[in-house]
């Protein structure tokens, strides 16, 4: 028993009792089955219980929502645990006549594309002029739009998200009805059974993309006839596993993109090899926003030997490293070839909003063999809020990347950078060489390349010091609210002006009586400048270049 919970029955119950085991033969539905509830194709869940409810006549329906927001209890109700629910607030029990089994995929496509919308559908369709009054919209070539999509026999790309599609109807209809389609969305539909998504692949042979997002789909996949002309194979949120999709793709022989976005995926399960087989013409594979934390379980990927982007924003990967070079399987079997390479076609590796920290994993990139666009962005590493490291030391760490986070890096900004970057190294490891090639790893070689000489320091007043290679163009801008309008300033300073003393020089180039600046460096490529807050540190040491841009702001 369990403590009595808020419930959508009503409040004063009937005469008429019986235990919550009791199940009504006639109801139309039956646990585990996917439902919505009436009127709203987009508030989906799943049957967990049907039968009587203590205290209440009739039969009624136990649903465990999809969304968790949209249910009221757990499953219980007045103390009675009827089913268990997921959450606390994922339940409801509700009459049968609030529910819908959903329709077929034909149904569907003559909801969407033949029929008319409501004139209340029709009053929602308006914009507010400036005096705030409704301005109805009309679309022209309504008509003309609407009757080139009924002629089902000429569609080749069709969307039937979120309309309660629960099984195809009857199969031969489906390729009279659409011979020519190639794309098909139905994602957000009652879909559960593999079975019933083979039956409508087969009967769409020139079917290329297929979309069974948010359809919760039964762990059973050995149902699947062979696809040969799928391509593009959309599975976000349906709760499969890597076991289940190792299962799929002999299904789906020539698939080249995979994504299988949220689905809680925590390993790479194989059942044999130590890598994943097959997959011969896929080139990407998005396992965005899963679980995965180990990046071992990613290495088992680097044997699929087309696979050209691999996006793995939002899981959990604390580094990342390029495995060893190995002709063999993992088994002892010399089945690789010897031109093998892990990982041997990635061109693009998005690692966007994981744990990553170290900057031996950013070395690694440099490893790939084809690795030329990569996402950091949303890492500690890259954070220099979190001890992290400039767009400039991650460009010329990276010495094959093209593109990084999304913005491309031009000749320009790859020089420098790199020159940059070899002068602040030099500034902090001015003997111990050994120590400096083990953290950074290119310093020698882009040294060599750009012709930077060492530079000697001299004997000051105050004793050694060491020296600039020279002045740096700076621009210098103003965006304080109470600064006022004042016009961008570009001065020559030695790189060894520390960000304190350029502080003073800002009071006075733009005469800020009272008020105090705040250095912002604004780099390329970088959404967010990056505030300058110690001021004992020199224009180099923090990575200021030559025709940099500084922002000054005003302490609150």
């Amino acid at each position: 028993m369990q403590t009595t919970k808020s419930s959508d029955l009503p409040p004063q119950p009937t005469r008429e009792e019986s235990g919550p085991g009791a199940t009504d033969s006639a109801s139309p539905f039956k646990s585990g089955q996917r439902v919505h509830s009436a009127g709203d194709t987009r508030r989906i869940g799943t049957v967990k219980y049907v039968g009587s409810v203590e205290g209440y006549s009739g039969t009624w329906v136990g649903v465990d929502w999809d969304d968790g927001g949209q249910g009221k209890h757990d499953g219980s109700h007045n103390g009675v645990q009827y089913f268990q629910a997921r959450g606390l607030k994922t339940a409801s029990l509700v009459r049968p006549h609030n529910l819908s089994s959903g329709i077929t995929l034909l149904e569907a496509l003559q909801v969407r594309y033949r029929g008319t919308s409501t004139k209340e559908e029709e009053d929602e369709m308006y914009v507010l002029s400036s005096t705030n009054k409704r301005v109805s919209i009309e679309l022209l070539g309504k008509e003309k739009i609407q009757n080139k999509l009924s002629r089902f026999e000429e569609l080749t790309g069709v969307s039937l998200s979120f309309l309660g599609v629960s099984s195809p109807g009857p199969s031969s209809q489906i390729s009279n009805t659409l011979p020519n389609l190639k794309q098909l969305d139905l994602s957000g539909n009652l879909l559960s059974d593999w079975k019933d998504v083979g039956i409508i692949c087969k009967e769409l042979p020139a079917l290329e993309v297929l979309n069974l997002s948010y359809n919760s789909m039964l762990h059973d996949t050995v149902e699947i006839p062979k696809l040969h002309n799928i391509r593009i194979l959309v599975l976000n949120h349906i709760g499969i596993n890597w076991k289940q999709v190792e299962m799929l793709k002999d299904s789906v022989p020539r698939i080249e993109e995979l994504h299988l976005i949220g689905n809680n995926i925590k390993e790479i399960t194989l059942s044999s090899s130590m890598r994943v087989e097959g997959f011969d013409y896929l080139r990407l594979l998005n396992l965005e926003e899963n679980c995965l934390a180990d990046w071992n379980e990613i290495v088992k990927l680097s044997k699929i030997k087309s696979l050209e982007q691999l996006l793995l924003n939002k899981n959990s990967l604390n580094q990342i490293w390029y495995p060893e070079h190995s002709t063999s399987d993992g088994a002892g079997n010399e089945s690789l070839g010897r031109n093998f390479k892990p990982f041997q076609s990635l061109r693009c590796l998005l690692l966007g909003g994981n744990n990553i920290k170290d900057l031996p994993s950013v070395d690694s990139v440099n490893s790939f063999p084809s690795l030329i666009d990569i996402r950091l962005s949303g890492n500690p590493v890259s954070d220099t809020g979190k001890d992290g490291v400039p767009r400039f030391v991650l460009i010329a760490r990276l010495a094959n990347v093209k593109i990084l986070n999304g913005s491309e890096v031009s000749p320009r900004e790859r020089k420098d950078s790199e020159i940059r970057y070899v002068r602040l190294v030099m500034t902090k490891y001015n003997d111990n060489v050994e120590e400096l090639m083990h953290l950074h790893p290119r310093f020698a070689e882009l040294k060599r390349f750009h012709g930077i000489e060492d530079v000697k320091a001299p004997i000051g007043v105050f004793g050694p010091q060491k020296m600039s290679s020279g002045l740096i163009s700076v621009t210098l801008k103003c965006v304080g609210s109470s600064i006022g309008e004042k016009q961008p300033l570009t001065k020559k300073l030695p790189s060894t002006t520390t960000v304190g003393k350029l502080k003073n020089l800002c009071e006075s180039f733009f005469k800020l009586k009272s008020v105090k600046p705040k250095l912002f460096l604004q780099e390329e490529g970088t959404p967010l400048p990056t505030l300058l807050d110690d001021d004992m540190a020199s224009l180099m040491e923090i990575g200021v270049g030559n025709d940099s841009t500084i922002l000054v702001d005003e302490v609150n």
